[in-house]
């Protein structure tokens, strides 16, 4: 195949077939790349806790949280060439506490919320670094473990809770809040 030169002098191959079948795919920004991440992350987690929800229940799923939730995210991680994390400023797990700078997000996406606005994601770029944030927002289904107990937990799941997470925060949430965020760190030349 014949190559041309650019207008810097590099060679490149000359496309062959029809103009329009050849057009390059629009470049994907940092913010589509963190998005693609959270994404396929949050689809592989919540695939995996509906399946336990459908097999065994409420209190079966909070088991397979306490165990597989961490290694599952860590996996996406590894699959993804990324940091994935979940984080919290009210956590469940300690290992998903929200560090200064991300409290400060969670706090800037509560209050886009509170405003009926649309969150979108937050990107900064730190030398050869892509920080990614973006919030994790209750439905009905969450509060079945992130509600008020009582009301949307039920006891028995309520002290399951408070026996796999003595520390827990992760509760009193109403549908549409911000319950956390995710928190993705990747190279640029990803």
């Amino acid at each position: 195949q014949k190559h041309w030169k650019d207008e810097h002098g590099g060679k490149r191959k000359r496309q062959r077939g029809k103009a329009t079948g050849n057009l390059p795919k629009p470049q994907q920004t940092y913010a589509d790349i963190g998005m693609s991440y959270a994404k396929s992350t949050k689809a592989t987690l919540g695939k995996n806790l509906m399946g336990a929800i459908q097999k065994e229940g409420v209190l079966h799923a909070l088991s397979f949280c306490n165990v597989r939730a961490m290694p599952l995210t860590d996996s996406m991680s590894t699959k993804h060439n990324a940091t994935i994390k979940r984080v919290s400023d009210k956590y469940r797990n300690p290992k998903n506490e929200a560090n200064q700078e991300e409290l400060k997000y969670i706090s800037l996406y509560k209050q886009i919320l509170e405003n009926g606005e649309e969150p979108e994601p937050i990107v900064v770029e730190e030398n050869e670094k892509v920080n990614f944030y973006y919030p994790i927002v209750t439905n009905d289904m969450c509060l079945k473990c992130h509600g008020t107990p009582d009301k949307e937990i039920q006891s028995e799941t309520y002290e399951r809770i408070k026996t796999l997470y003595p520390k827990d925060k992760a509760i009193g949430y109403n549908v549409n809040e911000v319950r956390g965020m995710w928190s993705i760190s990747f190279d640029k030349n990803e």
